[in-house]
């Protein structure tokens, strides 16, 4: 892989998602199209669920900054939109250094959250998101 290009991270992400959705025991579905609100549609037990896949590395201080924004660039500029968190259910976040994916209910945050993979250097735990509570999808009728 590239070390740097979006789409390829973009690309792996989708491909480790779908591999972990599957073994969450879900049938993945994929749009036809580049420009839906979502990259997979989880299916299991009569129900679906919408999935926006993200790649994310591990920050120097041992989190996964996860922002509920698209970001995107063409030859007029880069242009950034906050996620419509009515188009998406769940945001799955895959770090490759914990080769890990992480399923996000963006209502439950605001505009971003910290996933902790490592503890703090002053072990501060109120107000921590540890990210192994986000290894599998939540179940989204219970979130409301």
């Amino acid at each position: 892989m590239r070390s740097h290009h979006t789409k390829d991270k973009g690309d792996l992400g989708v491909a480790h998602a779908i591999a972990d959705l599957a073994d969450q025991g879900y049938v993945v579905l994929t749009p036809l199209c580049e420009h839906a609100p979502f990259d997979l549609v989880g299916y299991r037990n009569a129900e679906f669920v919408r999935v926006q896949v993200k790649y994310r590395a591990l920050s120097a201080t041992g989190t996964i900054e996860v922002q509920f924004r698209s970001t995107w660039s063409d030859s007029k500029g880069t242009y950034v939109r906050p996620l419509d968190k009515d188009e998406v259910d769940v945001v799955c976040v895959y770090c490759p250094e914990t080769r890990a994916c992480y399923y996000i209910d963006p209502r439950q945050f605001g505009r971003s959250v910290s996933l902790r993979v490592t503890p703090s250097r002053n072990r501060q735990g109120r107000n921590v998101s540890p990210a192994e509570d986000f290894r599998h999808v939540p179940l989204l009728r219970d979130a409301t």
